[in-house]
């Protein structure tokens, strides 16, 4: 494959994927409206969706350098996807004594840092677990 179309076709699947990613984030977070938030210069819901989409970008990086075709490179982005998303719903299990969620919409800060940098450790953990 010509090399030049080889990188449209990865940075193609890879900016496709993050759209899917943050689409499935926002989904699977009905009750949060996280744009709406950051619209209202909510710094906690824009560090915790900008955490996603390093840690998401982090695993799709790993996924074009370590796959063997754009298939397999789609897959494993996938996987990226979904691990940060179950990520985040046992992180919203495990807080018992606060709600993620509410925490987000009140702009609790602390709670924004510890989101943003644990999507970015997920996203650190899956992009070494992708090599072959």
């Amino acid at each position: 494959m010509n090399l030049y179309l080889n990188f449209a076709s990865y940075i193609g699947v890879a900016v496709l994927l993050m759209a899917v990613g943050i689409i499935l984030f926002i989904l699977s977070t009905p009750k949060l409206k996280e744009f709406s938030l950051i619209a209202e210069k909510n710094a906690t819901a824009a560090l915790s969706l900008g955490g996603k989409m390093i840690g998401l970008a982090i695993v799709l990086g790993a996924a074009a350098e370590y796959s063997i075709s754009l298939i397999d490179m789609a897959i494993w982005g996938f996987i990226g996807i979904i691990s940060q998303i179950i990520v985040f719903i046992i992180a919203e299990v495990i807080t018992i004594r606060f709600s993620i969620h509410k925490a987000i919409e009140e702009d609790n800060r602390a709670v924004g840092i510890v989101l943003f940098s644990l999507s970015i450790a997920v996203g650190w953990i899956v992009a070494k677990c992708l090599s072959y």
